[in-house]
């Protein structure tokens, strides 16, 4: 089967995931072997990379047990006797070309992810306007690096452009999320069965071992792992599916996973009860024993959970919180 790159969604995946795929791969192929250390700026090198995402990347390896600390700079690979120093090079690490392309964050990625959640926030309390030069001071930052902020939280459908050329956030209520997961409970499924005859085996059994990794420490997992868990099933996995009308449409339903996303976080839920992981195992499970029916239907079930669970805590939210004020988001 074909192990060409997914046609959509990776190219979009955050630079630790990336970078935390590339070194997980390179220790289960021993080309890391144990005891290896890794420090920050060499492999930022590697990458062509700021520290942020290798410090990122390298807390969740350490967290699912890859890595490990020892009286030293740096992380050792799994728990040697003791540490093996050695010049890092490229041939040490599963890198492609692809994975060598530039990570360093542009200044509006580095400031997105905080604007999304106060975005998201807002948008459960109604229809407000964000200012696009307030925000640019709120982060003494110029217009350009707001505007490109902006324009992504409009791909992600959390804020549109309204009379005047103003940003208007756009209202996240009980009804829109429900027709929100309506669009996913349609299309996903679909996207998965065309994706399915297009799916390596390897990328397969990599969501398969994310998975079966995570099951062993829940629920003591990291936003990023919750994040990356998120990304192999609902954007690497159906980004291999060749309708790109599909996929396009997809982009319009991603308001709903930035809300549980956030919204588990504000409301601080721990995912004890949630047995996400479990339903994402029996979608992987199915596609591994090439049955794209029963994994099809195995999403879907899943999708129709989250939605009760996004409208669960959409009312905690409401029950819980009022909207509070932030210098860029006027009435």
């Amino acid at each position: 089967m074909s192990e060409a790159m997914p046609l959509a969604s990776d190219a979009r995946e955050p630079a630790y995931v990336r970078i935390c795929r590339t070194v997980r791969a390179s220790i289960e192929r021993g080309m890391l072997p144990p005891g290896t250390v890794l420090l920050e700026g060499p492999l930022a090198e590697l990458f062509n990379s700021s520290r942020s995402p290798v410090k990122q990347a390298l807390a969740t390896l350490e967290a699912e047990g890859l890595l490990s600390r020892f009286a030293g700079r740096g992380l050792m690979v799994g728990e040697a006797e003791r540490p093996l120093r050695m010049e890092l090079t490229s041939d040490h690490l599963a890198l492609d070309g692809a994975e060598l392309q530039d990570e360093r964050p542009n200044t509006a990625d580095r400031y997105y992810y905080e604007v999304e959640r106060e975005i998201l926030k807002r948008s459960l309390f109604g229809r407000f306007r964000v200012n696009e030069l307030a925000l640019a001071r709120h982060f003494n930052v110029g217009r350009t690096v707001a505007r490109d902020i902006l324009i992504k939280a409009q791909l992600a459908g959390i804020v549109s452009k309204g009379e005047k050329a103003h940003w208007w956030i756009v209202p996240l209520d009980e009804e829109r999320l429900r027709n929100l997961y309506q669009l996913r409970e349609i299309i996903e499924p679909a996207a998965l069965m065309g994706a399915a005859p297009h799916l390596p085996r390897s990328v397969i059994a990599q969501t398969r071992r994310h998975l079966e990794r995570a099951a062993t420490r829940f629920p003591d997992l990291s936003i990023a792992e919750l994040d990356q868990l998120e990304h192999d099933l609902h954007a690497r996995c159906l980004g291999y599916c060749p309708n790109r009308e599909l996929i396009e449409a997809l982009g319009r339903s991603r308001a709903s996973i930035i809300s549980g996303k956030h919204m588990q976080s504000i409301l601080m839920l721990t995912p004890s009860t949630d047995a996400f992981l479990d339903e994402h195992l029996a979608v992987v499970a199915a596609l591994d024993e090439q049955r794209p029916d029963a994994a099809s239907e195995a999403l879907l079930r899943h999708l129709v959970i989250s939605r009760e669970k996004g409208v669960q805590r959409l009312a905690e939210f409401h029950r819980r919180f009022t909207a509070e004020a932030v210098d860029y988001i006027m009435d």
